[in-house]
């Protein structure tokens, strides 16, 4: 079937108009801006270029051989280019090689340093919460997207929406980055997508086995834990750890916590301090009481992601705060062991002492990552045009299916990834992205809005967990994701502070001898967080909802 001949449905467009990431052209109210790029950094336009067509993409006109750098900022990111049949085929079509780098360590070091020595890599995927996204930004080191498109690419207008060039615009009228994975919450009232990853997971086996205990409760939570220690401190064979927290204190611990227990992003029109709420200092102390009893140990703020990723592929874990994508290669292969019920299941964990059920972050306009190109590269033309390729639709269906005929096929007019290769989804997903390079090996770029027309419906032991979040997504809470303050501001200093000694003060909670030590470290903590300078970081977060409400509603 001819790529340009593919149908979606009206509800797709009609989510795709309203997240503004599908096609559609810039509205005549507000029009791209026009300001000039830098002339010390911006290469002139030759009068081809100046004459190019807004309605045809332009990396067609240039095909040849060019070599792009790409940094993905996740160091536990696996993938390579130019090993798997799909990105062969991605650059024997545009001309494009890939040569993807990732940080041994932590992305912003990584990043912050490069910036420093003035050699960046050419593409640039950062998680768009990271603090060096802004550096970036500020100190003039990515081109302004608009203004590539302008010259090079005008097609890119199209296919990056006016909704996402609006959402991260920026005071001076350009737009530095494109996200993936971007959600508005119109998208996810339409169409039931919310995107949310967050669970509370539990091995099936093991819970059932322990009659299903009430683990949404204080006394409940502890008397499962005892149970544990007790009785199943080994379980078929496996050492037993009660508990593990993704992102230890930054996030398991904190935000994700907090988001289980439904405490309020704001109260009255004021952003609220979550970190203070009632509901969410009695579970901390439930946690230090736990460790008081020893049932559970310190393993899960301290252990690495290799033992992390051991202890999970063999479902070691009673329980975890952990988003369920994360087990979408893990659940199929313990639910195909010698254990086939020993995959995890998505349950009611931690509730406020009203029983309200979970209010799980869903996906919002910022997105996962944000891809930005780099003022190091030297051929920004094609830069900008691959990154029009990749986000049209014809770029979307490469990437995610691959050639037709090799990876996938057209039922019914509908493109479908190969049967066989479905089977590896379910039973290798490893191959499936390492030989193949199909479905979400390349993520960067992915637009849910179209690539999940193409999806193969999950496995049971997948679509459990992932309609479990979705019953407790809370849809409009997206916008209160990324009001921290980030790049090299004082109060974005400020804050920085204070999240490093947060990081550093709440293992000493939860290890704290008894209530009253732990009362003097947490009081302690947030009299040096008001030094630190905590009421400028709580209006910059005021300022920026105030802002993100105006824009949403724009």
């Amino acid at each position: 079937m001819n790529k340009s001949t593919i149908r979606k449905s009206t509800a797709l467009v009609l989510s795709a108009l309203m997240l503004g990431l599908a096609a559609c052209t810039n509205s005549g109210n507000d029009p791209a801006p026009t300001s000039q790029p830098d002339s010390s950094t911006q290469p002139e336009a030759t009068p081809a270029e100046t004459a190019l067509n807004p309605d045809e993409p332009a990396w067609r006109l240039d095909t040849s051989p060019v070599e792009i750098s790409w940094f993905v900022g996740a160091s536990w990111y696996p993938h390579s280019w130019g090993e798997s049949l799909n990105s062969k085929y991605i650059t024997e079509k545009t001309g494009v090689k890939v040569n993807i780098e990732v940080p041994s360590g932590d992305a912003n070091e990584h990043i912050t340093l490069m910036m420093t020595s003035g050699k960046l890599p050419d593409l640039i995927s950062m998680g768009s919460w990271e603090t060096a996204v802004k550096k970036l930004w500020e100190g003039d080191h990515v081109y302004a997207l608009n203004e590539l498109a302008d010259q090079y690419d005008p097609y890119f207008f199209k296919v990056a929406g006016d909704g996402t060039l609006k959402w991260y615009r920026q005071a001076n009228g350009n737009t530095y980055g494109i996200p993936n994975d971007s959600y508005s919450p119109n998208l996810m009232h339409e169409t039931g997508m919310t995107a949310a990853n967050q669970t509370f997971l539990v091995r099936k086996d093991l819970y059932e086995e322990m009659g299903k205990p009430d683990l949404s409760t204080p006394d409940g939570f502890l008397g499962a834990l005892q149970t544990i220690k007790d009785q199943y401190s080994e379980y078929k064979g496996q050492t037993i750890s009660p508990f593990f927290a993704q992102g230890n204190v930054p996030y398991g611990m904190t935000e994700y916590l907090q988001n289980l227990l439904a405490v309020p992003h704001e109260k009255d029109g004021k952003v609220y301090d979550r970190i203070t709420d009632p509901d969410y200092v009695n579970w901390l102390k439930t946690f230090r009481t736990a460790y008081e009893r020893g049932l559970i140990n310190v393993d899960f703020l301290v252990d690495s992601d290799t033992q992390v990723e051991e202890k999970t592929n063999n479902a070691r874990y009673f329980m975890m705060v952990r988003e369920w994508n994360g087990m979408a290669a893990v659940n199929p292969m313990l639910a195909a062991s010698a254990n086939p019920d020993s995959y995890y299941i998505a349950v009611d964990g931690p509730q406020n002492s009203k029983g309200d059920s979970a209010k799980l972050f869903p996906g919002n306009m910022d997105g996962w990552m944000v891809t930005m190109i780099s003022k190091s590269v030297k051929n920004p033309e094609r830069a900008i045009r691959f990154l029009t390729y990749l986000a049209s639709e014809e770029g979307q269906l490469d990437l995610f299916l691959g050639k037709e005929g090799e990876t996938w096929d057209s039922t019914s007019g509908k493109p479908q990834l190969k049967p066989e290769l479905v089977e590896l989804l379910s039973s290798d997903i490893e191959k499936l992205e390492k030989e193949y390079g199909v479905m979400d090996t390349y993520w960067m770029m992915r637009n849910p809005v179209i690539i999940n027309q193409w999806r193969p419906e999950k496995s049971p032991v997948i679509k459990q967990m992932e309609d479990f979040a979705n019953a407790q997504a809370d849809i409009d809470s997206g916008i209160y994701k990324g009001l921290d303050p980030l790049g090299d501001s004082e109060v974005a200093v400020a804050w920085s502070r204070i999240a490093q000694n947060w990081e550093e003060v709440l293992p000493e909670l939860i290890t704290a001898k008894d209530n009253t030590a732990f009362d003097k470290i947490f009081e302690s903590f947030l009299s040096r967080r008001d030094s630190y300078g905590f009421a400028q970081v709580m209006e910059h977060r005021q300022a920026e909802l105030d802002a993100r409400k105006a824009k949403m509603a724009e």
